[in-house]
């Protein structure tokens, strides 16, 4: 078991403590922000942007990881008081789900009130890729926390790592699924793709990633919360809040995609050919005998000066 304590130090007489968990998550960020200004300059926007977008985003993304776990776990924790608990956030108590809330809220008010007005799916789809590997990167943080984990496995044949994880607290079952390590290596699949298909797809359209990074997280979030030992319940129903979340999202996300890409491309239906008889000339035909072709209207023969010449009886 690693020491989730990575540095400490004394600072007006109190011990202060720098944990793995934060240094890990801290990086992740790092990464994202650099890799979406790189996005950015693809874009022909000004990398620096990023900055001023991120000032607005990682906050949000902050208050709404800790908003989403306080609201699900209310009754379990935060109910009896102190209220002040509520903002412990050094306690532990975030949820990914819920930052990625937050931070779409902070996209959502930097692309209506910033000076600069970017499209709001142009800034997602910037941004997508280095959420994902933050989030690949921010697993390990659970590994050293020794959370996220899941069931336990009992055959000896896979207790090995990454299969499973030894979780110190559990010493009767010690063994368990380190879905920590799985949603991690998914994650890193799903960057891997979206950062492919941001850079070399010809026919990649506006919020193409950012529906990308909903449908393919989900999928992933789906299958290995349900291993899980510490979801967040809906209330008393069983639901686990993150499975259900996911399943709307990958809805969302499937039906955005095929609107981008089928429906709202699709080629209005040609004109069926006009009937032969209903043409005034057939194609190819002169403009010279199409003229002399139409009929004009019957005239009585005359004589000399207009005068019509009586018939000899």
């Amino acid at each position: 078991m690693i020491n989730p304590v990575a540095l400490q130090f004394p600072l007006f007489g109190n011990l202060i403590s720098i944990h793995w968990y934060g240094i890990i998550i801290a990086v992740g960020m790092l990464l994202a922000i650099l890799l979406t200004m790189q996005n950015a300059k693809r874009e022909g926007l000004n990398p620096d942007n990023v900055l001023d977008l991120a000032l607005v985003i990682v906050p949000m993304a902050i208050v709404g990881a800790r908003l989403y776990y306080v609201i699900f776990m209310w009754q379990q924790i935060y109910s009896a008081g102190p209220f002040w608990k509520v903002f412990a956030v050094w306690e532990g108590g975030m949820a990914i789900y819920g930052g990625v809330i937050g931070g779409f809220i902070g996209i959502c008010l930097y692309s209506r009130f910033s000076k600069n007005r970017i499209p709001l799916l142009k800034i997602a789809d910037m941004i997508a890729p280095g959420l994902i590997l933050a989030q690949a990167i921010g697993r390990w943080g659970n590994f050293v926390n020794q959370e996220a984990y899941g069931y336990a496995i009992n055959n000896p044949a896979w207790q090995w790592f990454p299969a499973a994880v030894y979780i110190v607290a559990d010493p009767e079952q010690p063994y368990h699924m380190a879905t920590f390590f799985y949603e991690s290596m998914w994650n890193l699949l799903v960057f891997l793709f979206l950062f492919l298909y941001y850079r070399k797809s010809k026919s990649r359209k506006t919020g193409d990633i950012f529906w990308f990074y909903l449908l393919l997280y989900g999928i992933g979030r789906v299958v290995i919360e349900g291993l899980r030992t510490d979801s967040l319940y809906l209330g008393a129903t069983g639901i686990r809040v993150s499975q259900l979340l996911s399943g709307i999202l990958i809805v969302v996300a499937a039906v955005m995609l095929i609107y981008t890409h089928i429906i709202r491309n699709r080629k209005p239906a040609e004109a069926a050919p006009l009937d032969d008889s209903l043409r005034l000339f057939r194609e190819g035909q002169p403009a010279e005998e199409a003229e002399g072709a139409v009929e004009e209207p019957a005239q009585e023969p005359t004589g000399e000066e207009g005068v019509t010449p009586k018939t000899e009886e």
